[in-house]
């Protein structure tokens, strides 16, 4: 595909080509890989888990540490708190 063939169009502009039947679907879908009986004998749902928003008071040389490092502090301090609980779980 060359950057001639890329067309924009905004969400409106999307919108009213599905309403107006302009946009392709492919009526017959590729069908996936067959996971076979061993696959579906062992499968289970595992519900996912919704982040948690909290408001976590630190300690200022706590917060300026991670700050310091730059952009995604924040992160960094969930995957240390994620490898806290991972060595502390018992189950």
């Amino acid at each position: 595909m060359t950057r001639n063939n890329i067309k924009r169009a905004s969400l409106d502009d999307l919108q009213n080509f599905n309403k107006e039947g302009k946009l392709s679907r492919n009526p017959t879908p590729l069908e996936g890989e067959d996971l076979g009986p061993d696959f579906w004998a062992n499968a289970r749902v595992v519900e996912p888990k919704e982040p948690r928003s909290v408001h976590l008071k630190l300690d200022p040389d706590v917060f300026e540490f991670f700050k310091s490092q730059g952009k995604g502090h924040l992160t960094r301090m969930q995957e240390i708190l994620k490898a806290y609980v991972k060595a502390h779980d018992r189950s």
